[in-house]
This record gives structure tokens, sequence and C-alpha cells, in this order.
């Protein structure tokens, strides 16, 4: 049974940072590199976003609202995905959910920025 865990949400301050972690369990290491892994959001009274993404070969992409703040990367190693969030703002509030490959989701973290 596949199974992921989310974690580093938590409530900062406007122009601060936070590292989300996603591992990822009962899945093997080899199947893992070839996922696709996400990240989404959704703020409250709003339908889920996506906010960056990961290719298996390390390719990225992000939402435009997100671009030169944050950065998304992975540890194959690890079966884990990171999302490092930076220039951190108010609108960045919800919580945050990874998903790999075909459909496998996260219960999600929550993120609070305060202005």
């Amino acid at each position: 049974q596949v199974q992921l865990m989310e974690s580093g949400g938590g409530l900062v301050q406007a122009g601060g940072s936070l590292r989300l972690s996603c591992a990822a369990s009962g899945i093997s290491a080899i199947t893992f590199r070839f996922y696709t892994l996400d990240w989404y959001r959704q703020a409250p009274g709003k339908q889920r976003e996506l906010v960056s993404s990961i290719t298996s070969s390390g390719s990225t992409n992000y939402a435009d609202s997100v671009k030169g703040r944050f950065t998304i990367s992975r540890d194959n190693a690890k079966n884990t995905v990171y999302l490092q969030m930076n220039s951190l703002k108010p609108e960045d509030t919800g919580v945050y959910y990874c998903k790999a490959g075909p459909g496998y989701w996260g219960q999600g973290t929550q993120v609070a920025v305060s202005s």
C-alpha cells in the first residue's frame, strides 16, 4: 500500500521560508524514480491548484504565482520530494498536498503565512 506523508508546514510571517517534505512508503525506489511528483495546494474556499511538478528526468514546472520563490526537488534514494518555499506571501496560505505518479496523494500539511 503506497502512502505519502507530508511534513514541514507551519505558521510563518510574510517573507519567511518553509521547506516541505513528502516521503513515500510502500513503493520501491526503482518505481518511485519513474514517477512525476507534484505539489498542490488548496486555499480556504478555493479549488486545489497545481503548484509545482518534477519529472523523472528532473524537469520542473511552477505555477506563475510561485516562480522564482519556490523550488521543487527530489531524492529518489529516500523516496522523498521537497518544496522549498521562500519569500512567502499571505496568499500562499493553504493546505499543501503531494501527489505521486498515477494518483497517490498525501494527507496534506497546513501552511499559514501571516502579514
